[in-house]
């Protein structure tokens, strides 16, 4: 078992934009019945569009194992032990915390709780992910995903194997 890191900013307008971070459904809507259906063809044309574009947007998944699916580039670290990861999330916590939106979140007592917390969830097998809103209004998300296999999803292959 080993953990990759991945962490995504950007503006919350693109974060919110929830099509492209779900999984496309396995069975496509049915066709349009004619030149007619407008309705039925722009759904289509959706369909189309999330199935190419989900696995390789950088937005970060509902689910966090569905980052496994994602281009190898936007792994930001891989780690055999859980506490190596775990310190990955809390030297980034703390890279961005002066940006967080919330005092709440800023503070270190809690960061360092969110930090055990992950290392204690990774080294069981399971997932951590977090995200926050900065300033301007931007989101971060940081997340580390356990592998081979994944706990909440197991057909889904390495990203560096």
């Amino acid at each position: 078992m080993h953990h990759h890191g991945y962490l995504w900013t950007g503006p919350k307008e693109r974060f919110d934009n929830e099509a492209l971070r779900r999984p496309p459904h396995p069975d496509p809507p049915p066709a349009p019945v004619s030149d007619q259906d407008v309705q039925a063809e722009r759904l289509l044309k959706r369909y189309r569009e999330v199935v190419a574009e989900f696995p390789t947007a950088d937005l970060p998944p509902i689910e966090t194992a569905y980052w496994l699916i994602k281009p190898r580039s936007l792994v930001r670290g891989t780690w055999e032990e859980a506490k190596e990861a775990a310190s990955w999330l809390g030297e980034r916590l703390a890279e961005y915390a002066p940006r967080f939106a919330s005092d709440r979140d800023r503070d270190p007592m809690r960061l360092g709780r969110l930090v055990n917390a992950a290392a204690e969830q990774l080294h069981s097998g399971t997932d951590a992910s977090y995200g926050f809103y900065l300033e301007r209004p931007s989101y971060l998300s940081l997340a580390v995903v356990t592998c081979s296999p994944n706990r909440a999803n197991a057909e889904l292959a390495c990203p560096v194997a």
